[in-house]
């Protein structure tokens, strides 16, 4: 697989190159600053693969893969950003990319990705999937790639289990999600359930797991 890398911030486009350049099967063509470089690329060389940064000057990576999904509908877009906002990650699954994780990720956990890619899948990190569940954007990912958890739990759920992981009392969530204390300790004794948990830590322990709290 040929791969192209773009990023803005030198340091780490070099750093990803290197150490992309150490996983079998791949190889790393060239690194962009920006996406005017990333097009003329594109131009002149074949490539598999975009690793492109959400943010860059002059042409965001949702630009970018909007211009390679209609000109270079074959070169895969996987995007790498610091942000989890459901916005964003909307933005991308929309503008067509092949995946979505955060700049954080381990080494083991970008070769998956690539790997997963190469094989003519999409892949998106756990937190990432858990927000498309959320918007209702999950048709098109792989089943394997969505825990269990997140099929078992409702919308509903997913917001107190996001309030009680940011410390929300049963009377403050149904304060702000405009339904009866009752209620929520109701959804509360579900999650532990479907999470298979003890108690309320259990829910949190959870939500930091799959990057549902900051």
């Amino acid at each position: 697989m040929r791969i192209l890398i773009a990023d803005d911030h030198e340091i780490f486009l070099d750093s990803l190159s290197l150490l992309i350049a150490t996983f079998a099967d791949v190889e790393v063509v060239g690194n962009c600053k920006n996406g005017a470089e990333v097009i003329n690329f594109v131009k002149n060389d074949e490539i598999d693969l975009l690793i492109t940064d959400y943010r860059m000057p002059q042409m965001s990576g949702i630009e970018l893969t909007i211009f390679l999904r209609q000109n270079y509908p074959e070169i895969k877009v996987l995007m790498l950003s610091v942000s989890e906002e459901a916005e964003m990650i909307r933005e991308a699954f929309q503008a067509g990319v092949w995946g979505y994780m955060m700049k954080r990720a381990g080494k083991a956990e970008l070769q998956k990705a690539i790997q997963t890619i190469a094989k003519g899948q999409k892949y998106f990190s756990e937190s990432v999937v858990f927000e498309l569940m959320r918007l209702g954007l999950t048709d098109n990912i792989p089943k394997e790639e969505v825990p269990n958890e997140f099929n078992q739990l409702t919308e509903r759920e997913m917001d107190i289990i996001r309030l009680l992981a940011n410390e929300l009392s049963s009377i403050e969530i149904a304060e702000k999600l405009f339904i009866a204390p009752k209620t929520v300790e109701t959804h509360r004794h579900n999650i532990l359930k479907k999470l298979n948990v003890k108690n309320t830590v259990g829910i949190v322990k959870y939500a930091i797991k799959n990057g549902l709290v900051d």
